[in-house]
Parts: C-alpha cells; structure tokens; sequence
C-alpha cells in the first residue's frame, strides 16, 4: 500500500504541520489554473498515479508552464499518461497543478523501519532533488533511533552537522523535521519519503522548508492507517481480478501481499517472508508469475484459499510449483503445507491434471509433518517434486528451481506428460 504525488501527500502532511506548496487537482478550473500561474508565475504538472511507481521525472513525466495555454497542454498530455519502471506499470488518471517553489537548497528526507539496525531510521541530505542513489556515501547519513523517545530534534541536528550542512538550514529543518515522526507513526506506515524539500526564503530571507515531493507506504495490516480515511482507490494492490481476491482475504493474522510480475511466467512461487520474496523476486526475474508474501502464521482456511486463488488463476500455465521461504519462527509449517496440499488437490480434481513439478524450500516448527503431506499429495497426483530443508540455501532452491523450468521448457513437459497420459502441448484447461 503507497501513496506517491503531493494529491493526497499534501493532506497527510498538514496533520504534521508541514509546509506545503499551493496544489490544484485534476478537477481545477482554468480560472484557477490562471490565478495560480499569476500568484506564483510557474507551475508544475504531475500526473497522478495510483500506488508507488519511480523515476517519472526521468520519464519525462512532469511537465511545467508559465502561461495558460502551456499549462492546458501539458495537462492534455499527461492526464492518462502511462509509465514502466522495472515490472512496476501505472497509468494515470489526472494531474496536479504544484506551484512553483524557487529555493536554492534541495533536502532528501526519509524514515524507514530499517531492518539492518532493527529501529526506525531516518535518512538525510542536503543534495536532495535526485536519486540518493547517485550520491557519494560521504553525502547521506542514516540515523537509527529509539522509536520510546521518537525522533528528537537534536538528531536532526546532529545528523545535519555531520554533513556539513549550510548553516542557515540546519533551524528549520530542525523546527519541522520532528514533526514528521507523529505523522509516520501514529499512521502505521513503513516509509515516508520527501524528495525533494525546497527551503523558501520569505520577505526577510528566513528559510521555510515546503514539501515539493511525497511518497509514504503502508502496512496495510496495521490498523492505525484506517484513521486516515483514505479512499479504497488509492491503493494499486488491486489492479487484476486475482489481486482483487487475494486482498478480499486480508485479516490481522496471516499477510496477503501479492503483485503479478510477468502474467506469462512459468513458475508460480508462493512465498513466505519479506526477505524470502525480495531474493525469489529478484533472482527469478521474467519467470516468476507473482510476487508474494503469504507469511505470519495464517490458519489453515485462510492458506487454503490464498493457494486455490492462486492456482486458479496460474497453475494452468506453470511449470513449476515453487513452494519457498526461510525458517519461520512461528509459522506452522504443516498447517499451511497441509492448505496447499488440500488446494492442490482439489484444483486437480476440478480442473484436471497437468504437466507440474513441485519444488518446496522451508524450515521452521512442524517441518517434517508438512513436507510429509505435501509428498503424500504429489505422489497421489503422479507430479514428481523435490524438498528442500532448513539445512538449504535459499539461493541454491531458487536456481535449482530454475533449471527445472528450463527442464520443463526443453521438453520435460511433454515427457511428464505422456507419463501422466496427457495431452502433450498444454494441460487440461480450466
């Protein structure tokens, strides 16, 4: 769940007391745009996208006017703008008008819950308006803190210090910096990110930091973000029907986070654990059909109609069933190995059997139990299947269920077919 674009960025940081430029919406008359390009002589047009998709300045995606007729046009162009970035696609549905904030200084802001100091951290730079990527280590600090105490003005402080920052920046990002903690806490989100913050003098040269760039993301789990009264439209989870039943299953206990990567893979990879998805997702690259996290001990109905979603939609055109995670802590291994066995069993029962290789990379509480259901099931179905144990590196599952699918590809699906008396191009259809 992320909200980009200062649309509805501008409402969440006026809970926090943060400054903010003038924002026309998709709605905004030409009377209006006028007035705004009179008051402020320059304006911004971005296009408004649902959910978190980066890099739209780069893309060409933000246009700017000093006059009426540039402003409309612009507006024309990008009003249903597409734009791809990785395997993340969005198109928009209307423009902001931002009016222009002159500044000689540019800040990077962010707080994450980072999991490499397992504490709140926050980010920070004065060379902002760019990808922090493209920085020098020398130029970003990250500072974790203690989130008891929150994020205390003399962090900021010290942080800017650190970075030698110009002098007459450091008191008002000092004043306004802190306040952004309360808003990105009380709220139950995981990031929040300005970029860039543009220090405004006023009449007297005073400094003013204003918002030009908003980005915060969710844990849609957490019930605090449902103070917020957000529109159910804003969140791009929902983009495919399948997405659209995977999320109607979301409860406080057991994740549901799912996004289709490629919707003509070949390995269907249900995965538990955030760190378990990132490697998958990334290693199995164009291969993958989805990127999940079904992880945080779901009960056995739940598991079981996550699996039969998912196999409904994909398993017709999977080569491999790519069951992985990392050793839980507290997931029952076999209550969610027994779900998707049972789900598995079912779909062929309603579907018919196809051409599959099962391959699994677990560890944690009832391991051995599970693995012994899920075996039971795959021989019952006549699919061969390869476990993996704790004892295993995820990276080595991952390859080895690649080589599988390229097995698959090369003719082990026609091969496994005809063992299984099949139609030999494609299995039965749903």
């Amino acid at each position: 769940m992320q909200i980009t674009g200062m649309l509805h960025g501008a409402k969440l940081l006026q809970l926090a007391g943060f400054p903010v430029p003038d924002i026309l919406g998709p709605d905004a008359s030409e009377e209006a745009i006028k007035a705004m390009l009179e008051k402020h002589r320059e304006v911004f047009i971005k296009p408004v996208f649902k959910g978190g998709v980066g890099k739209k300045g780069k893309a060409g995606l933000v246009g700017r006017a000093k006059d009426l007729k540039t402003a409309l046009s612009e507006k024309e162009r990008l009003y249903f703008a597409e734009h791809r970035h990785g395997h993340a696609f969005a198109k928009s549905n209307g423009v902001t008008f931002e009016a222009a904030v002159p500044a000689e200084h540019e800040v990077y802001f962010s707080l994450t819950d980072n999991t490499r100091f397992r504490a709140p951290t926050m980010t920070l730079t004065h060379h902002g308006g760019m990808d922090i990527e493209e920085l020098d280590k020398t130029q970003i600090v990250s500072v974790p803190f203690n989130p008891l105490t929150g994020l205390k003005a003399f962090v900021v402080a010290n942080a800017l210090s650190e970075l030698k920052a110009p002098k007459q920046i450091i008191s008002p990002l000092v004043q306004h910096l802190p306040n952004l903690w309360d808003l990105f806490h009380d709220f139950g989100m995981t990031t929040l990110e300005l970029n860039p913050i543009r220090l405004r003098p006023d009449s007297r040269g005073r400094l003013t930091p204003v918002a030009c760039d908003f980005k915060c993301g969710f844990d849609r789990d957490d019930p605090r973000w449902q103070r917020l009264d957000l529109p159910p439209h804003l969140f791009a989870a929902d983009f495919s029907d399948f997405e659209q039943e995977i999320n109607q299953l979301r409860t406080y206990q057991g994740q549901s986070d799912v996004y289709v990567i490629n919707d003509k893979g070949t390995i269907l990879a249900p995965t538990f654990g955030g760190g378990a998805n990132s490697l998958v997702t990334e290693m199995l690259g164009d291969d993958a059909i989805i990127s999940s996290d079904f992880g945080g001990n779901p009960p056995y109905e739940k598991m079981k109609s996550v699996a039969r979603i998912c196999f409904k939609h994909w398993l017709a055109q999977s080569n491999v069933l790519f069951i992985i995670g990392g050793k839980s802590n507290n997931t029952d291994i076999f209550e969610t190995f027994r779900a998707m066995a049972d789900a598995l069993r079912e779909h062929f029962g309603r579907s018919g059997a196809q051409p599959l290789y099962v391959v699994v990379g677990r560890g944690g509480p009832n391991l051995v139990r599970g693995m012994g259901v899920m075996r039971d099931t795959c021989e019952a179905l006549g699919i061969p299947y390869r476990f993996f144990g704790f004892d295993s590196a995820m990276s080595e599952v991952v390859d080895y269920a690649r080589k599988v699918d390229g097995w698959m590809k090369s003719g082990g699906r026609a091969q496994l077919a005809a063992q299984m008396k099949l139609p030999a191009s494609t299995p039965t259809a749903a």
